[in-house]
C-alpha cells in the first residue's frame, strides 16, 4: 500500500483520552455467519522499537480471536459505519463483540475530533480502560489527525483508511505490542474512498445500513479539524455504492443512510456527480424501504438544485436534507472560509421548500466564532426567526488545535454562552409540527424510543413519529393518525398496518455478521449455472434421439 505508515512498538503509556457525538449521530449492526475466515495480511513495520516489552496476556487464552472486544464510537454516521465494519471483521475472525465494557478484554475506541468535548470523552474512556486493566486500540479522527497527541502515546492506532486491518492491530495489541497503521488507500497516486464497501459488517441497527459514499472534503474551513484526519476528497465508484445498497436491502435492511463529510462534493474527484449516483441508487430501493441523504454544504448543492428537488420528491427518498449554514453574516462566513454567502444558503432553502413541499431542512450554527460581532450574531438570529428550522444544531465555538481559528483572538466565554442561550431560546419557542395535528401519514418504523416504551418511525419528511411498542411493528410501514405534536416529535395512532415484511433475524441477534457478497447471491449464481447445464443436457439428449431416429429410418 503506497504511502502507508506503520509503526510497531511495545508497552503502554499511562496517560489517557475522549470524544462527543455530533449532528450526523446514529448507528447500525447486522449479519450472517461467516463463510470463511478473512485472509490476514502481514504487517511490515517501517519503524520498530529496539526493545520490545512483552506484557502478560489479559485473557486466559492467547490464541488469536478468542478474546472479547468492546466497541465505542463518537461522532458522525461515517464513524459509526467504520465501527460496524471493524466489528464485523473482528467477529468474522472469531473475536466476541460485546456491549459489556466491564467484561471485555479490549476496548476499541473510535474517536471524533470535531469538538473539544468529544476529545475529552476519548481521554476519559482511555483513563477508565487503563484503571480496569483493559487493552486499548484507538481509531477515528483524533488519532489520525494528531497521532502525536500525548494521551494516546504508546497506544495502538488504526487509521481512518486502514479499518480493514483492524484484526492485525488487535492481535498485536493482545501480544503486548503497540501498533500504528496510517496512510491512504490509493490507486496509483490517486486517493480513493477508503476500505472496501464489501467488508463484513455488524450493524448496530439491523434495519439501517450506513454507506459512506466518499471520505474527506474539498473545503478547508478555518475552525474545522476533520480535514486533518479525513484528508482530501476520495469518492467510491457509483457501481460499488449501488451494489452495497442492493445487498443491504436483500439482507432485510429497511433504510439506507448515505453519509460522508460532505455528500454534495461526491464524485468531483472521479468525474461523476451526486445526482448521477442518486438516480442509479433509487432504481434498487424496494417498495417499503427508504433512503436518507446525509449532510451537504451549500456550495456544492447549488449546482444540482433542480436534480435534488426531483430526487428528494421520490416516494422512496426522505424529503430531508441537512445543510449547515454555521453563520448568517457574510463577513463571518468569509473568515470561516465557508465559500458561500448568506444569499446562496437562502437560495438553497427557498428553492427546495418551493419545489419539495413540506421538506425538512436541518442546519447548524456556531455561536462565538472569534470574528463574530454582535451585529453578525444578530443576522444569525434573524435567520433562525425567518426559517424556523425543525432541526437546528446550536454549537459553541471550540478552538481546535492546529486550525487557523485557534490562533484568532477569542470572544470571552461568558459572551459565547450568552449568545448560545439566545439562539436556543428562539429555537425552543418555535413549534414546527403544530399544523400536522390530525394528519394521516405513512411511516417506517426502525428504532426504539429512548423511553423504551415506544417505537420510532419516520414519515416522508423524516419527522420523528412515536407509536406504541407493539410486537410486529418494528421494520414495518404503518399508516398513522397524528394525535399529538411536540417540539421534537409527533405521536401517532396506528390505523393501518402495512404488508408484513421479513424482518432480519439479527434484530434479536445484533452480533450476527453480514457479508456484502452473501450466500443468497452465491445460490442464485449456482442456480443460474445449473439451469444452463440442464438446458445443454436436454439439448444434447434431444440431438442424440434425433440422430438415432434418422439411423433407424435409414436402416429400414
Amino acid at each position: 500500500l503506497r504511502g502507508e505508515v506503520i509503526e510497531v512498538s511495545s508497552g503502554i503509556n499511562a496517560e489517557y483520552g475522549a470524544c462527543v457525538d455530533d449532528i450526523e449521530d446514529l448507528a447500525s449492526t447486522v449479519g450472517d455467519a461467516p463463510a470463511k475466515r478473512v485472509p490476514r495480511k502481514r504487517i511490515i513495520p517501517k519503524k520498530f522499537s529496539t526493545q520490545l516489552k512483552h506484557e502478560s496476556p489479559v485473557a486466559e487464552s492467547v490464541i488469536p480471536g478468542t478474546q472479547s472486544v468492546f466497541v465505542k464510537t463518537w461522532g458522525c454516521s461515517h464513524n459509526n459505519s467504520d465501527s460496524e465494519y471493524m466489528a464485523g471483521l473482528l467477529a468474522t475472525y472469531g473475536y466476541k463483540i460485546t456491549d459489556d465494557a466491564m467484561s471485555a478484554d479490549l476496548w476499541l475506541l473510535n474517536s471524533c475530533t470535531v469538538k473539544t468535548p468529544s476529545e475529552d470523552g476519548l481521554r476519559n474512556s482511555i483513563t477508565s480502560a487503563h484503571k480496569l486493566g483493559k487493552k486499548v486500540v484507538i481509531a477515528g479522527c483524533v488519532s489520525q489527525g494528531a497521532p502525536d497527541t500525548k494521551f494516546i502515546e504508546g497506544l495502538s492506532v488504526v487509521g481512518v483508511q486502514q479499518i480493514d486491518r483492524v484484526v492485525e492491530v488487535v492481535e498485536e495489541t493482545f501480544k503486548g505490542h503497540s501498533v500504528r497503521l496510517f496512510g491512504q488507500k490509493k490507486e496509483g497516486t490517486k486517493k480513493i474512498g477508503g476500505a472496501s464497501l464489501h467488508l463484513p459488517k455488524i450493524r448496530k441497527n439491523p434495519l439501517i445500513e450506513i454507506i459512506a459514499i466518499n471520505t474527506g472534503c474539498l473545503n478547508q474551513c478555518t475552525y474545522c479539524k476533520t480535514k486533518h484526519a479525513r484528508g482530501e476528497l476520495g469518492s467510491y465508484p457509483i457501481a460499488d455504492i449501488v451494489e452495497r445498497g442492493a445487498q443491504s436491502f436483500a439482507e432485510g435492511v429497511r433504510e439506507v443512510w448515505m453519509t460522508s463529510e460532505d455528500t454534495g462534493a461526491y464524485g468531483r474527484d472521479i468525474g461523476v456527480t451526486l445526482p448521477e449516483l442518486l438516480y442509479e441508487f433509487v432504481k434498487i430501493i424496494p417498495e417499503g424501504c427508504m433512503l436518507r441523504l446525509g449532510m451537504t454544504n451549500p456550495p456544492y448543492i447549488l449546482d444540482y438544485l433542480e436534480d435534488m428537488a426531483v430526487i428528494l420528491s421520490h416516494p422512496r427518498v426522505y424529503s430531508f436534507l441537512h445543510v449547515p449554514v454555521q453563520a448568517a453574516s457574510d463577513a463571518v462566513l468569509e473568515d470561516m472560509k465557508r465559500e458561500y454567502t448568506r444569499a446562496e444558503f437562502c437560495r438553497v432553502v427557498d428553492f427546495l421548500r418551493e419545489r419539495v413541499p413540506g421538506i425538512t431542512i436541518a442546519t447548524d450554527i456556531i455561536c462565538g466564532f472569534p470574528t463574530e460581532s454582535e451585529e453578525d450574531f444578530q443576522e444569525t438570529l434573524d435567520l433562525i426567526e425567518k426559517y424556523k428550522f425543525p432541526s437546528l444544531f446550536i454549537n459553541q465555538f471550540f478552538p481546535r488545535p492546529g486550525t487557523p481559528a485557534a490562533r484568532m483572538k477569542k470572544i470571552p466565554a461568558d459572551k459565547v454562552k450568552l449568545r448560545t442561550k439566545k439562539a436556543s431560546q428562539i429555537f425552543q419557542k418555535q413549534f414546527p409540527y403544530t399544523h400536522k395535528l390530525g394528519e394521516v401519514q405513512r411511516i417506517l418504523v426502525t428504532e426504539v424510543a429512548t423511553d423504551n416504551k415506544h417505537y420510532v418511525g419516520h414519515n416522508k419528511f423524516y419527522d420523528q413519529v412515536l407509536v406504541p411498542k407493539i410486537e410486529g411493528y418494528m421494520g414495518q410501514s404503518l399508516t398513522v393518525k397524528i394525535t399529538e405534536t411536540g417540539k421534537h416529535y409527533l405521536r401517532g395512532e396506528v390505523i393501518e398496518e402495512g404488508e408484513i415484511q421479513n424482518i432480519p433475524s439479527t434484530y434479536s441477534n445484533p452480533n450476527k455478521v453480514t457479508f456484502s457478497e452473501s450466500a443468497t447471491n452465491m445460490v442464485q449464481n449456482i442456480k443460474s449455472k445449473t439451469n444452463i447445464w440442464n438446458f445443454l443436457l436436454v439439448l444434447v439428449v434431444g440431438v442424440m434421439f434425433q440422430m438415432l431416429y434418422i439411423l433407424y429410418r435409414n436402416h429400414r
